[in-house]
């Protein structure tokens, strides 16, 4: 017989279906979005300075897991260097990316199924 203070096993690890995990049994989670945009104005930085990844997603307006895929090319026209194993980009490298992949600099793409600039079949 069990008293009042006694638990099932139930009752003490709480309900399988219980929507409340322990703290500490959470698994924390990278932002993989697209960071706030930069606080700073790239063109006021010395351009020997160094931008962290995130810093530097702010910039470009990218996810900064969009940068680390894009570390793993070394032709990559971004380009980086590690100090003390964590990825540093130049301010330098940063505005010659941003001067490369101006968007008003871009050809516009033709909006057909082929992409080579034949007319879609009717």
């Amino acid at each position: 017989m069990r008293g009042k203070d006694d638990k099932t096993q139930v009752e003490a690890f709480g309900a399988p279906d219980c929507r409340q995990t322990p703290h500490a049994a959470k698994r924390l989670r990278k932002n993989r979005g697209v960071p706030s945009p930069a606080t700073f104005d790239i063109d006021t930085l010395p351009g020997s300075s160094n931008l962290t990844a995130l810093e530097a997603a702010a910039v470009i307006r990218r996810t900064p897991g969009a940068l680390e895929q894009w570390r793993r090319d070394p032709n990559h026209p971004l380009k980086w260097r590690y100090v003390d194993g964590r990825p540093l980009y130049r301010v330098d490298a940063v505005r010659d990316y941003l001067a490369q992949h101006d968007k008003t600099t871009k050809t516009p793409q033709p909006h057909n199924a082929h992409g080579d600039g034949r007319g879609a079949r009717p």
